[in-house]
């Protein structure tokens, strides 16, 4: 599901270049289930909430296939690192940094989250 600021009644919020963006209401972030969500610059952000209430935020955009896919992906942890494995190839991203777990080369942006 991909949702559009301008639809959505918006409460997570989002650091993007020192500004705060609101992308989606914290009730659309089910434990174990990502979310997609449009950014003002046409990028997409993949959001997740973890069975503890973390939240966290990354490019939505899966560097291997090129496809916006990665919050349609498979949530877990690995040594007690949060990630989500791309549904395409089945890259794991640490959820905190961005590091792909399975290539060292490559990593996506992560971003700042907060409530309110």
């Amino acid at each position: 599901m991909t949702l559009a600021p301008e639809t959505t009644d918006l409460k997570v919020q989002l650091h993007l270049d020192d500004d705060w963006f609101t992308v989606c209401d914290l009730s659309r972030l089910l434990p174990g289930r990502g979310v997609a969500a449009l950014l003002p610059d046409g990028r997409q952000v993949a959001l997740f909430r973890d069975r503890g209430g973390e939240l966290y935020a990354i490019d939505n955009r899966d560097p291997f296939g090129g496809a916006a896919v990665l919050s349609r992906g498979l949530t877990g942890s690995d040594q007690g690192r949060p990630f989500v494995a791309s549904p395409l190839l089945k890259q794991r991203f640490d959820l905190q940094s961005g590091q792909c777990l399975d290539d060292e080369t490559v990593r996506v942006t992560t971003y700042a989250v907060r409530v309110g």
